[in-house]
């Protein structure tokens, strides 16, 4: 949970965008994101992609994807996991 006071920065709201989907942000946090994308269309476009991307990949269970997809999504995970931690 972001503690820090004023208004959400695009970063801040990139980390965030899982937890305001699932509803897990506090009210606090949950206004301050709405003040952002009401006022940033970069991260307003974001975060419809995001939006759009789990309504239509919410349903995928791992069984159902072909396992050289599987392999390929772990692989670039993985590195990029790697290149930001």
């Amino acid at each position: 949970m972001i503690r820090r006071r004023g208004p959400l920065t695009c970063i801040e709201l990139v980390e965030l965008v899982t937890d305001y989907f699932e509803g897990a942000l506090s009210r606090r946090d949950r206004r301050r994101f709405k003040r952002h994308i009401a006022g940033c269309d970069g991260c307003t476009a974001y975060v419809e992609q995001m939006r759009v991307t789990m309504r239509l990949l919410g349903h995928l269970r791992e069984d159902s994807l072909p396992p050289v997809a599987r392999d390929a999504l772990l692989h670039a995970f993985r590195d990029w996991k790697a290149a930001t931690g």
